[in-house]
C-alpha cells in the first residue's frame, strides 16, 4: 500500500520514524511476499454444481483438516453441467489458469485431464476401471501422472446381487445394462464372475443411445428376468430419467450403481459414498504438494457405501420392501 506523506503531522518526529520504519519493512518483506507461490488446484466436476456441491465441500473440508487454510491454496472449480464434450476445454482452461494439480470426478473427466496434460498431477475420484481405461498401469504402482480413488470393487458388485436376492427370493436371472465406456469389458467380466459364484445368470445389454435403450428394454419385456442391474454411470439427467422410466415401465426390480438414480425415481441403489471419496482425495493432494509423485501413490478402493431405497417406486412395481432391507438402508426416499 503506498504511504501518503500528507498524513504525517508536521513536527511529529516519532510519527516520521514509524512511517520510515514501516516503509523499510515493506521494502524488505515485499519481494518475499511476492515470491510466495500459493498452490492452485483445479477441480473438474462432470455434473452440475448445484447438484454436486457436497463433493466440492467435502474436498475443501479434507484440505482444511490437513492444515490447508483458504489463504494457503486456491481451488478453482469448473463444472461440465453433464455435458461431457465440455470436459477437454475445462481441463485446458484450468491448466492455463495455473492449476498445479487437477482433481477429477468420474472416468470422462479423468480422461479429458489426461489428454490435456501428461505432466501435471491428476487426482481422480470415482473411476470405475482405471487400468482398463488406460489411466494407470497398476493399483499399487499407478505410473504416469494420475492416482486417486477407484470406484470399482468386487465388494460393491457382490453386495448389489445380495441386495437383489433379498428383494427377489429365488433370484436366478438378471439383465445387466451398461454403456460402452472405457473399461467396460473388465466391468462386465467382474459382474459375470461374481454373479456366477452366486449361481446367477446374467444377460448383458450394451446400450448408449435412446433407441438402443428402447430396444434393450423391449427385449427385456419379451423375456423373463428376475431383476435388472444398471451398471452405467450417472449419464446426465435426461438419460437417467429415460432409464428409470423404462425400468419402472417394465415393472422389473432394478438396482443402480449410483445413488443419484434412486433419488431420481429408481428403485434401489448401492454405491460408494462419493462425498467420503472426495474428502479422502484431499490427502492425495496434500501428499503431492509435499513432494510425493502420483506414480508412487497406490490407488485406494472405496471404504464407505450407501444403500438408498425409493419407497415411492416400490408400490408402483408391486413390491414390498422387506424390513431387514429397509433397516440396512442409509437413505429411504418417501
Amino acid at each position: 500500500m503506498p504511504i501518503r506523506a500528507k498524513r504525517i503531522v508536521a513536527g511529529g518526529r516519532l510519527r516520521r520514524r514509524q512511517v520510515l520504519l514501516g516503509a523499510a519493512i515493506a521494502l524488505i518483506a515485499g519481494p518475499a511476499l511476492a515470491a510466495r507461490k500459493i498452490p492452485r488446484i483445479g477441480f473438474i466436476g462432470s455434473g452440475a454444481r448445484k447438484a454436486s456441491q457436497a463433493r466440492l465441500d467435502a474436498f475443501r473440508d479434507g484440505l482444511d483438516e490437513l492444515g490447508w487454510a483458504e489463504d494457503d491454496l486456491v481451488v478453482l472449480d469448473r463444472w461440465a453441467e453433464d455435458r461431457a464434450e465440455r470436459l477437454p476445454d475445462i481441463a485446458r482452461e484450468l491448466i492455463d489458469a495455473g492449476a498445479q494439480i487437477l482433481v477429477t470426478g468420474g472416468t470422462p473427466a479423468t480422461l479429458a485431464a489426461r489428454s490435456a496434460t501428461a505432466t501435471l498431477p491428476i487426482v481422480f475420484v470415482g473411476v470405475g476401471d482405471p487400468i482398463g481405461a488406460g489411466i494407470v498401469t497398476s493399483p499399487a504402482q499407478p505410473g504416469g501422472n494420475a492416482t486417486g480413488l477407484s470406484l470399482s470393487s468386487a465388494e460393491l458388485i457382490g453386495k448389489r446381487f445380495e441386495l437383489l436376492r433379498a428383494l427377489v427370493p429365488g433370484l436366478r436371472r438378471v439383465a445387466v445394462i451398461a454403456r460402452n465406456d472405457p473399461g467396460l469389458e473388465q466391468r462386465l467380466l467382474d459382474i459375470r464372475t461374481i454373479a456366477g459364484r452366486r449361481s446367477i445368470q446374467v444377460v448383458e445389454f450394451v446400450a448408449a443411445t435412446g433407441r438402443a435403450l428402447e430396444l434393450a428394454f423391449r427385449w427385456l419385456s419379451s423375456d423373463r428376468y428376475d431383476a435388472l442391474y444398471v451398471a452405467s454411470g450417472p449419464l446426465g439427467p435426461a438419460k437417467r430419467a429415460e432409464i428409470i422410466a423404462l425400468a419402472n415401465g417394465a415393472r422389473i426390480p432394478a438396482i443402480y450403481a449410483f445413488s443419484v438414480f434412486a433419488a431420481g425415481g429408481g428403485l434401489m441403489s448401492f454405491a460408494a459414498d462419493e462425498t467420503d471419496e472426495f474428502h479422502r482425495a484431499a490427502s492425495f493432494v496434500d501428499r503431492i504438494l509435499n513432494g510425493a509423485p502420483p506414480a508412487a501413490l497406490p490407488i485406494e478402493p472405496p471404504t464407505r457405501f450407501e444403500l438408498a431405497i425409493n419407497l415411492k417406486t416400490a408400490p408402483a412395481l408391486g413390491l414390498s420392501i422387506p424390513h431387514p432391507l429397509l433397516a440396512e438402508a442409509n437413505a429411504v426416499i418417501e
